[in-house]
């Protein structure tokens, strides 16, 4: 990544969140502030850049839906873009939401992208402090957006820079007044992207120095990632988009290793959702192209 650029993965994650908002009926998670973090060239850019890569796609969808540009574009935004980025952000709200009304006070968010969390809750200003933990790059990017859309982030975020490949700090969090108070973390759309190693070594260090009750919610990739095909190849398309960005995805679990990971962190699973819960909570009874992504499970984990 280069100073001032957002991750490839970030811009296309807020992409398929504002697609969503503006044009699906029966919302999953609407992000509605989605639109603006991304300017009207960058969305032509990709929605053309999708269409243009539909053979890459699906070649039979190709032929079917040839010269149908807004139906070629719905097909590739619901079946291969925002079935993940859409279903994990409503399960990890919706704990999030529950820990607030429990008195929670910290909130990390750990890849936080293009997040319009904060932006979306202006009420939470004076209860929650909020850490959004990315790469510099990432953040130069957002804050640049946010001037640009006359948006302004509530007083309770806090921004720290940080690399997860590298060994991490807390003394970045501390700096930026980060407590020992219960806290919660999302770490969503970025375990795939590290190796076991660096996974299993973030979760000892965010829950070091934290205390019991403290939880987190994460996305992972079983076991198939690598194997499975998906609907329409969908799954294999991701494995090979993201190599293509420079992002290549580097790990998946079985539930057993997810499972010791996390209690070797001092984690035990509170719930697990397999990719056919998943389907049944948020995509049940759809009219369109929106499914759960085969081999992406979510799980909420509480400090012991």
């Amino acid at each position: 990544m280069n100073k001032g650029e957002s991750s490839l993965t970030s811009l296309i994650s807020a992409f398929s969140r504002a697609y969503h908002s503006q044009f699906d009926t029966s919302k999953i998670f609407d992000d509605y502030l989605a639109q603006k973090l991304i300017t009207k060239q960058e969305f032509h850019d990709i929605q053309t850049n999708m269409v243009q890569g539909i053979h890459f796609f699906n070649k039979e969808i190709a032929e079917k839906l040839n010269g149908q540009t807004e139906e070629l574009l719905k097909w590739i935004v619901q079946t291969q873009l925002s079935p993940t980025p859409l279903a994990r952000a409503a399960y990890c709200e919706k704990v999030l939401l529950n820990e607030v009304m429990l008195g929670l006070q910290q909130y990390v968010i750990l890849g936080a992208g293009l997040d319009t969390f904060s932006l979306r809750h202006p009420e939470f200003e004076n209860i929650l402090e909020i850490f959004e933990i990315d790469h510099p790059a990432t953040q130069e990017f957002k804050k640049k957006r946010l001037a640009e859309v006359n948006l302004k982030l509530p007083s309770n975020v806090h921004f720290v820079s940080m690399d997860f490949t590298k060994k991490f700090s807390s003394q970045n969090l501390l700096d930026s007044g980060f407590d020992n108070k219960k806290t919660f973390f999302s770490l969503l759309g970025v375990s795939y992207y590290l190796t076991k190693e660096e996974t299993s070594s973030l979760l000892d260090h965010l829950f070091a120095n934290v205390p019991s009750g403290s939880s987190i919610v994460l996305d992972y990739a079983d076991e198939k990632l690598f194997k499975e095909k998906g609907i329409s190849n969908r799954v294999d398309n991701m494995v090979k988009m993201a190599a293509a960005s420079g992002e290549p995805m580097k790990s998946c679990f079985t539930y057993e290793e997810i499972e010791k990971m996390l209690e070797n962190s001092g984690l035990l699973i509170y719930e697990h959702l397999s990719p056919d819960t998943i389907n049944e909570l948020y995509f049940d009874n759809r009219k369109d192209y929106l499914t759960a992504f085969e081999t992406i499970h979510y799980v909420h984990a509480v400090k012991k």
